[in-house]
């Protein structure tokens, strides 16, 4: 009602501009565009534009107008997306930001959001509107997870490897999750100014297309659409709207994935504890916060996964994490959880992330069973009160600053909003909108921070930001959550390079943090799975194996010896320790651990969780009421794989019964290039050697070479740079039945052995 009210309302103000004389000999044009099947809302807009360009008033429509046949336009627009689903790449489009699997998404019947504009300029002024744009098409993706949302940008050449550098920096600094189609042909409707078109599918017409996108309204027509797609039973529970957040629903972008194997990325906001010399770094894209030392030795870290969790800093889950504030009267780290539309609270002693904004709706969850689903990884997310589309919602936070009345002022990216919030309460005390009032509250505080800018260079500067914020005349306004001043030294966070600079202001120099302890970081969190996805989810894990061996055994207990050799012209960083390297068993086998049996430490149980398992429910209550024993001071250790010959050594134990079974052994191998290339001048020949570690031979030779221009972006010495080469290994167990001796039940068990010897490339 509330679409079909708008229009009414615009039809009533184009009426009384009508007139009749000699305006009526125009009026045939006008009538063809309203009598053809193009959507209302845009037949508006071409009466206006007609009325704009003639210069003459119509006063009324002639009825016998002779009705246009001409095919619309946004028909023509839609007909070309729809050729373009069998192609990830073709003569005159490209889609970015989608593999070729993921493009298969498209279900043909079911419902797109369309938003087409030009993303890739950034005239003047023009900038936080995109930003805004961009949230709102996020935040329907994220309530309607049903609805396939996708951006069309039209470009010179789909081919421009300058326009495609520059989508990905787009895409990573606004963490775009849907696919962009690039295409080489010029549609008038969407070139001008960006749009939005919502289609129950795509040979029908829009039921919605407006040059802006009006959440309340879009919302509206969304909720209708979905109420006549949940008439199909299949689909009812799909389409239900709950606002909930599961694991299988976050949507992460996919040009930047090759990116996601350095050490940091986008590492957005920084904030410090002086007096204990902490710093507290926002590595967003990661949806986590390292804990570091102002030499870069890293602490902890908080956040193991994308989600929303609360709980131990190991178990807790963020979604994009950005600016932060450190109280150190209560010890609490204040963390902006921007795409949950969240404020968290750390306490840094318990090593515990909470909920602070909104209020969690499952508090009170507790029993054994609710503890039995945490065990085996089904835990919920935290419970989140319905965000409604209004001016009041926490939308997107993204800068946090403390007020003197010891209040936190959330702002947003674009400066459209601020939220001040009670710091002990979590509860919005008032929203301030409009530069001018923003600058009234906030803006001294602002320029402070921002004035500690003024010794270094402007060339400098646009070296570290793909773009700048300002607001009420500010430059570089949109760096206050990237930068903290420790005395002499001022430590900025360079988004491009995936780094964070340290600059000594008395000497005029600057360097490059080098962070080591690499080991509190564990896997990364696309290295690990839930173990219970591995029963149901094999064909992933058959994607991502690099090295895959069978086989065939007595049952008994298995020592399982598996030699690496590290890439060829690299290095390890670190040792790869015992903390880092996580096993998973499946199937018949009934336990797993390292083959020394080694205890494990405070300090590996905050690096990385290692999982044993048997037949799932056998060992419920285990699961449920187990409790991690005290190690004595002789045991506070955490020793390292072991290194000979530029080989990494991993072994583990596996007790097994008839049946088959599969072993998985998971580790991160933080690399650099070996120090003779360090040397090198030749950066494109280094970038080369990481795109070929970071890709195996099997991957198109495009990919390998987007994984080159998106190393050479970075605009640093390739030769100093830390990436992962992720380790998965998979052995494949056949138990067999032994020969029983006469007049004997038992099954006699044996020690076996099996050595595996594994090439990385």
């Amino acid at each position: 009602m509330a679409f079909r009210y708008r229009n009414l309302r615009r039809i009533s103000t184009v009426f009384p501009r009508l007139l009749s004389g000699a305006g009526c000999e125009h009026c045939g044009e006008a009538t063809n565009i309203a009598s053809c099947s193009m959507p209302l809302a845009h037949t508006l807009e071409k009466i206006d534009t007609i009325g704009a360009w003639r210069g003459v008033h119509v006063s009324r429509l002639s009825t016998f107008a002779e009705i246009s046949k001409e095919v619309p336009q946004e028909v023509d627009l839609i007909a070309y997306i729809r050729s373009t689903f069998d192609l990830v790449e073709g003569p005159s489009h490209r889609w970015v930001n989608v593999s070729d699997k993921s493009i298969e998404f498209f279900n043909k019947d079911g419902a797109f959001l369309l938003v087409a504009g030009e993303f890739l300029d950034d005239p003047s002024g023009c900038q936080s509107d995109r930003i805004h744009m961009f949230e709102k098409v996020k935040l329907l993706q994220q309530r309607y997870p049903w609805l396939h949302v996708f951006a069309f940008q039209s470009c010179a050449s789909v081919c421009s490897m300058s326009d495609h550098d520059r989508l990905i920096n787009v895409i990573m600094e606004e963490y775009i999750p849907f696919p962009i189609l690039l295409c080489s042909k010029i549609f008038p409707e969407v070139a001008s100014r960006p749009c939005c078109m919502l289609l129950k599918g795509l040979k029908d017409p829009p039921l919605y297309h407006e040059r802006d996108i009006d959440l309340s309204i879009l919302h509206e027509v969304i909720k209708d659409l979905s109420e006549q797609l949940a008439k199909n039973a299949s689909n009812a529970n799909k389409l239900n709207s709950t606002w909930s957040k599961i694991r299988e629903g976050f949507k992460e972008p996919y040009a930047c994935s090759s990116l996601q194997n350095l050490v940091l990325c986008f590492p957005a906001c920084i904030s410090a504890d002086e007096s204990g010399n902490r710093l507290f770094l926002s590595d967003s894209n990661h949806h986590r916060v390292i804990v570091s030392d102002c030499d870069g030795g890293i602490l902890d870290m908080i956040g193991s996964s994308p989600g929303f969790e609360d709980g131990d800093f190991e178990t807790a889950k963020l979604m994009r994490p950005a600016a932060s504030y450190y109280h150190a009267s209560e010890d609490y780290l204040y963390i902006v959880d921007s795409e949950n539309h969240a404020i968290r609270r750390a306490d840094m002693g318990r090593r515990v992330l909470e909920t602070l904004y909104p209020t969690c709706n499952d508090k009170g969850r507790s029993g054994l069973w609710s503890r039995v689903l945490d065990k085996l990884g089904f835990k919920r997310d935290a419970g989140m009160k319905s965000v409604e589309f209004d001016s009041e919602a926490l939308l997107f936070p993204w800068h946090l600053l403390k007020s003197v009345d010891d209040d936190l002022l959330i702002m947003n990216k674009s400066f459209n909003s601020v939220w001040i919030m009670d710091m002990g309460s979590g509860m919005i005390r008032n929203v301030v909108k409009g530069h001018g009032d923003i600058m009234e509250l906030c803006g001294k505080q602002i320029m402070e921070k921002v004035s500690h800018l003024k010794d270094i260079s402007h060339d400098f500067l646009q070296q570290l930001v793909h773009s700048s914020y300002s607001l009420g005349g500010i430059s570089y306004s949109g760096l206050v959550s990237s930068l903290v001043a420790l005395g002499d030294r001022l430590l900025i966070c360079d988004t491009v390079s995936q780094r964070v600079m340290m600059m000594n202001r008395q000497a005029d120099s600057s360097s490059s943090i080098e962070f080591s302890n690499l080991r509190v970081l564990a896997l990364p969190y696309w290295l690990s799975f839930p173990l219970e996805r591995a029963f149901t989810t094999g064909s992933v894990w058959e994607a991502h194996v690099d090295h895959l061996q069978s086989f065939t055994l007595l049952p008994g207990k298995i020592d399982v010896r598996c030699t690496i050799g590290i890439p060829g012209k690299t290095e390890l960083v670190e040792p790869l320790e015992e903390s880092c390297v996580w096993r998973q068993v499946r199937g018949a086998a009934v336990e797993v651990s390292g083959l020394n049996n080694t205890a494990a430490t405070k300090e590996k149980v905050s690096a990385a969780k290692r999982w044993s398992a048997q037949k799932w429910y056998d060992d419920l209550d285990n699961l449920v009421f187990e409790e991690e024993p005290e190690l004595s001071s002789e045991e506070n250790t955490t020793p390292h794989t072991d290194l000979e010959d530029g080989k990494i050594h991993i072994n583990c134990a596996v007790n097994t019964s008839p049946g088959t079974s599969e072993v998985f052994i998971l580790a991160p191998l933080y690399l650099k290039l070996q120090s003779s290339y360090k040397t090198c001048k030749d950066t494109e020949e280094k970038a080369a050697i990481i795109a070929e570690i970071l890709k195996p031979d099997r991957t198109e030779k495009s990919v390998r070479d987007e994984i080159v221009h998106s190393l050479l972006s970075l605009n640093r010495d390739l030769g100093e740079l830390v990436f992962v080469k992720p380790l998965r290994i998979k052995l494949r167990l056949e138990i067999i039945n032994p020969p029983k001796p006469e007049n004997s039940r038992d099954i006699i068990l044996t020690d076996s052995t099996v050595d595996v010897n594994v090439t990385l490339s």
